[in-house]
């Protein structure tokens, strides 16, 4: 194998030392540590090895304590171990100028490699018994994070399949709706102008048309920024018809046009990454392509989801946990009234609206299961009167008295986001049912709108960051069953509360029965856990 070390011998072949090091890397017997091992699962399995006996990952271990700090390598030795790390830029360069590894010179890579090594260890040693010596962190660590960590690497090496022919057609669809719009937009307007240039927008909107400015940029100009357009929109024809632009524009350079260039030659496949260790909740984040993302509320989003198919001889099935924010919630304020609906089977919004409008279930409209659907949620995170009645287009006092009506028939809830929010600014965290940690750094900011946004996501992270700890012991549960029965059904994706896998026909019958069992036996609630299962051609289909 050649190389580019200056002034060097020539080094082993790369295949022989591999051949070495394999029998010891695919060894259950011998623990593994490490930092971001996945990543190296990853290489390692490009190369013919399977990496086994992982027991330690110090990346996890650095998420589970400070979920809001960074988790680089150089981050973790600067605030645990009090050491400052050589920096890969240091070593390559950035940008145009980077070299690759193979040319750094041979101390300094030497010494960058044993470097990482070292700290890595140290900062193990530093964080672990800090995890060990709390029960609540130490099952968020060895139960879930730990586990989920080999799942989340087997369901990326996986991928799925999609239809490139369908998505060039939606492409082409897109670009002639993006013409109509983009034309209609200039008819709006009286004049030809770039949608792009926010200058030229501003121009358009605040000068010609006079249309009332919302905000100002930092530079001072009025922002056409999506808010603003969707502000606007309520009242004019034009900033709906940009913001329908704006929405279609990003579906097709972000899907339409993008995913069939992600499809990994050797496997025919779109393989996304998820990071483990990015979201405060404990949520996954999906990145190139980003899957979590795609509307599911409109018909283009749909469409989307409909390329993303299941080979010949199998379906694609969708496992979704049913309201399952709502459902934490009832666990977690233990509300009376709102246990007893989900112990009924009831449905919730239906029975809000009956407490709300003071009739009885069979009474109640789509309105106001609608206006009560948007309660509910809306207070999971914590949505203001102002907040709501900007939703439900009402004045704000009538907003006020919906919220005031919720409050005092459902007392238990009311009483739940005040003493979360107390909690939170004595600790300056929350917690999941499960005792994952959510830190909140600005829940004492001298700052109203910083202290606020803390305060609302206080109510809302217990409830999401539980969901999160569902989610994935479910795959988990559901991962351990697919391989002690030995089955070729493949977990492709986990969107949110969802999960999403590949089933060959033979075994249809067995998974669907089998996936609401496993998935709503992996925790016992206050309140009943409902999965809906969805079967189809493609991931549209299934849900």
């Amino acid at each position: 194998m050649a190389h580019h070390y200056a002034g060097v011998p020539e080094q082993l072949p790369r295949d022989e030392v591999l051949a070495k090091l394999k029998p010891w890397l695919e060894s259950a017997k011998h623990g593994k540590l490490g930092q971001h091992l996945k990543y190296d699962q990853h290489v390692l399995a490009n190369h013919g090895i399977a990496l086994a006996g992982v027991v330690h990952d110090t990346l996890l271990e650095s998420y589970v304590l400070e979920s809001d700090k960074g988790h680089d390598l150089g981050q973790l030795a600067s605030r645990h171990v009090g050491l400052d790390t050589i920096s890969y830029e240091s070593l390559c360069g950035k940008g145009a100028k980077q070299i690759g590894f193979d040319q750094v010179d041979i101390e300094r890579a030497g010494q960058y490699s044993a470097e990482d090594s070292d700290v890595t260890l140290r900062v193990h040693q530093a964080l672990l018994p800090r995890i060990v010596a709390d029960a609540g962190l130490n099952r968020i660590y060895a139960e879930i994070e730990m586990p989920v960590r080999e799942v989340i690497y087997r369901m990326e090496r996986n991928g799925i399949l999609i239809d490139a022919a369908l998505l060039a057609k939606q492409s082409h669809e897109l670009g002639t709706a993006l013409m109509a719009l983009e034309n209609k937009a200039h008819e709006l307007a009286g004049q030809p102008f770039n949608i792009n240039s926010p200058k030229q927008l501003a121009e358009i909107l605040f000068t010609k048309l006079g249309l009332p400015v919302q905000k100002k940029t930092p530079s001072g100009g009025p922002s056409t920024d999506e808010e603003v357009l969707s502000e606007l929109a309520l009242d004019y024809p034009l900033p709906k018809v940009l913001l329908e632009t704006r929405q279609l524009g990003k579906l097709k350079s972000t899907y339409t046009d993008k995913l069939p260039r992600m499809v990994n030659a050797d496997t025919g496949r779109v393989h996304t990454s998820y990071s483990q260790a990015s979201v405060i909740t404990g949520r996954l984040a999906s990145s190139e392509p980003n899957l979590q993302n795609i509307p599911v509320r409109t018909a283009e989003g749909r469409r989307i989801r409909a390329a993303f198919v299941a080979p010949q001889g199998s379906s694609i099935v969708s496992a979704d946990y049913s309201q399952i924010e709502l459902r934490i919630m009832a666990h977690l304020s233990e509300d009376a009234r709102l246990l007893e609906a989900f112990a009924q089977g009831e449905d919730v919004h239906r029975a809000t609206a009956a407490e709300i409008f003071g009739v009885t279930p069979l009474e109640v409209g789509p309105d106001q299961r609608r206006v009560a659907k948007v309660i509910n949620f809306g207070l999971i995170y914590g949505m203001s009167a102002f907040g709501l009645a900007r939703q439900l287009d009402l004045e704000r006092s009538a907003a006020a008295a919906y919220i005031e009506r919720y409050f005092t028939r459902y007392p238990g809830v009311a009483r739940y986001m005040e003493e979360t929010r107390n909690a939170a600014k004595r600790e300056g965290y929350v917690e999941t049912v499960f005792g994952r940690r959510l830190w909140l750094p600005d829940i004492r900011s001298s700052q109203v709108g910083r202290r606020q946004g803390a305060e609302r996501a206080a109510i809302n992270a217990p409830m999401q960051g539980t969901a999160a700890d569902l989610i994935k012991l479910a795959m988990i549960a559901v991962q351990r069953w697919l391989d002690e029965r030995q089955l070729a059904t493949k977990l492709v994706l986990q969107v949110h509360d969802e999960l999403v896998l590949e089933v060959p026909d033979a075994e249809l019958a067995q998974i669907r029965a089998e996936l609401p069992r496993l998935m709503t036996q992996v925790a016992k609630l206050k309140v009943p856990l409902v999965v809906e299962v969805g079967v189809g051609a493609n991931w549209d289909e299934a849900h």
